[in-house]
């Protein structure tokens, strides 16, 4: 039996979840709320409420009025606060208050005398909320499978967006009854109905009232005091990739705590993958207290399981292995925090596609007259394509066209396969496979009016930072027993990002170049000109030449064949033909799919595709 509160309501918090609430339509007279506290958890009812916290979330509560926090939150320009302070803010200012509130957070403010409810979360969703409306009810979680409702059905649409951008980006989750608050959101519930809103939309004002040399300089201030803001003492490491982002941040720990910093690094012996003399550059200049550790296809035949299931919805980022093994690596050193790196580049223009878009941006600036009645047309003759110098031309003209969004897409592995050929007819037909990139419109018409390149970036808080990357660094952490910091996520870094020339982010096509020149000096040359590379893995290369790996890999995807979603011959073709041709390009495909099938085996083992 459930022992929140009968074996009715589905949920997995004695084994992952921090948090859950389910409240009703508020129901009269309210009885009073009965809340204590047992050990590292607190259990509360009330007349149409229940709710079960655990730490590290908190709870505080005065005349009826429930605050849950999780995570850091602060006030401007302050360190954290506790939870008597966040429900004595919002009790006397109500949802005003999160104008102050800066870091990682979550916070839910339950008034059980009303049954009424507002959640927040920060603006990259590092905490995340997920909810269902019930008849008549509110149920609410961290975590999409511990959200606490009398049935879960897997989401078909979800498997397709799963399968498409390898992660299900919110607001959807994998199941069809519940739902992820977007970053820098609000909800509220009251008498059966809710309201969403974002209380926070990214606008860039390309006027810092600085001039480069100030601005060099104020960015060094707001890393130093973002780091020092997340050290927490002699258990404080970090991750080092020999990257920028995660050198400077391993750097500006060893000026803070005066000593040598933990850094941990992983590294592969696969040809083209790994760049551990670029982390050990990085060691040697800061004179860091360095662990380096090889991973092995060995690591991975525990590893991807034991991640695959450890997550409340399919995750599929092949980098989480190796971060939870270097986490776990860390943990057992001691070290009780990590701090990443993550967050430089999609700040600060660092990824090579914001040069290869503005390349293609180029296009628009021909008149489109000019474009329509010469350019276009000549670029249709038949033939064009068959000429070697002619044909670049004709492809740049065919991507070029493309608006954005929808360019960045382009490459995406199941547009280039082909839909009819990945997937049965049956489960093309019961998903929208234009589904994607509505959600992809949606985010790309909030930012407004901004550059090119700034779209990019605000686009990528979202895909890559708050979907993707973020729950990659806070879901292994939390499994290998660790927190996690990101300073170079702070808001007040963030806040000073808008305010910059898109030139001083991308010179031309020199990537991060003001951040790059404000830290000459501070990093070593030869980590301010590498190309940026990070934990990858090279999965499919180790996936033909190990048996173990082969065999894991196989198993999972003949299991996930029978279950109506994807062609049995197009599996059978990737893995006996595609993946020892291409181990790099299609070794993602099995990783997707593996990571897939292990996740539904341990959370919903009898879903299968049923459509026409």
């Amino acid at each position: 039996m459930n022992s929140f509160g009968g074996g009715e309501l589905e949920s997995e918090l004695d084994s992952k979840s921090l948090i859950e609430v389910r409240v009703e339509t508020a129901a009269t007279p309210a009885a009073e709320l009965v809340l204590r506290q047992d050990g590292d958890q607190w259990v509360g009812e009330w007349q149409g409420g229940r709710l079960r916290v655990r730490r590290p979330a908190v709870v505080a509560e005065r005349d009826g009025l429930v605050c849950i926090v999780r995570g850091s939150p602060r006030s401007v320009g302050g360190n954290a606060r506790s939870a008597e302070h966040w429900l004595g803010l919002f009790a006397s200012r109500g949802s005003e208050a999160i104008a102050d509130i800066r870091g990682r957070f979550a916070i839910a403010l339950i008034d059980t005398r009303r049954n009424v409810v507002t959640l927040f979360n920060d603006r990259f969703d590092t905490e995340p909320w997920c909810y269902a409306e019930e008849k008549g009810a509110l149920a609410l979680s961290d975590r999409a499978n511990g959200v606490p409702v009398r049935s879960r059905t897997v989401s078909t649409q979800a498997i397709f967006n799963y399968l498409y951008f390898h992660v299900i980006p919110s607001p959807d989750t994998v199941f069809n009854e519940v739902r992820r608050l977007l970053p820098a959101s609000r909800l509220d519930w009251k008498g059966g109905a809710l309201q969403l809103a974002r209380y926070w939309t990214p606008r860039f004002d390309e006027h810092p009232g600085l001039s480069l040399e100030q601005a060099k300089g104020r960015f060094l201030d707001i890393v130093q005091a973002s780091v020092e803001r997340e050290y927490t003492g002699d258990g404080t490491g970090a991750f080092l990739s020999g990257g920028t982002d995660s050198s400077s941040v391993s750097g500006m720990l060893c000026r803070i705590s005066g000593k040598p910093a933990k850094t941990y690094s992983m590294g592969f012996d696969a040809q083209g993958y790994d760049e551990m003399e670029y982390a050990r550059i990085a060691a040697r200049h800061f004179k860091t207290d360095h662990h380096e550790y090889y991973v092995t296809p060995d690591d991975l035949l525990d590893g991807i399981p034991k991640v695959a299931c450890s997550y409340d919805q399919p995750f599929g980022n092949s980098s989480a292995v190796p971060a939870w093994i270097c986490a776990t690596r860390a943990r057992e050193d001691g070290v009780t925090k990590l701090l990443a790196g993550d967050g430089g580049d999609e700040l600060f223009g660092g990824n090579s596609r914001y040069a290869t878009q503005r390349i293609f941006g180029w296009y628009n600036t021909i008149p489109s007259l000019l474009r329509a009645a010469v350019v276009e047309p000549i670029s249709a003759l038949p033939g064009m394509k068959r000429i070697p110098l002619v044909r670049k031309g004709v492809s740049y003209v065919e991507q070029a066209s493309i608006p954005m969004p929808d360019r960045l897409e382009i490459y995406n592995l199941l547009i280039r396969l082909g839909m009819d050929k990945v997937f049965t007819p049956g489960f093309l037909k019961g998903i929208d496979v234009h589904g994607p990139g509505q959600l992809q419109r949606a985010t790309w018409a909030e930012v407004g009016d901004a550059s090119l390149v700034n779209h990019m970036l605000a686009f990528d808080w979202k895909y890559t930072l708050a979907d993707n990357d973020l729950p990659k660094v806070v879901g292994t952490t939390r499994l290998a027993g660790l927190d996690v910091g990101f300073p170079l996520l702070s808001d007040e870094l963030l806040d000073f990002s808008l305010t910059l020339p898109t030139e001083w982010k991308l010179k031309g096509l020199k990537l991060r170049w003001m951040f790059k020149e404000a830290l000459r000096g501070f990093l070593p040359d030869e980590i301010i000109t590498k190309k940026k590379h990070g934990f990858g893995l090279p999965f499919g290369v180790w996936a033909i030449k190990h048996p173990g790996l082969r065999k894991l890999a196989t198993d999972a995807l003949e299991s996930f064949s029978a279950r109506g979603v994807m062609s049995p011959a197009f599996l059978r073709e990737v893995l006996e033909k595609r993946l020892p041709e291409h181990p790099g390009y299609y070794g993602e495909m099995v990783w997707i799919v593996m990571v897939l099938e292990f996740w539904l085996q341990a959370h919903a083992p009898q879903w299968r595709f049923d459509g026409a």
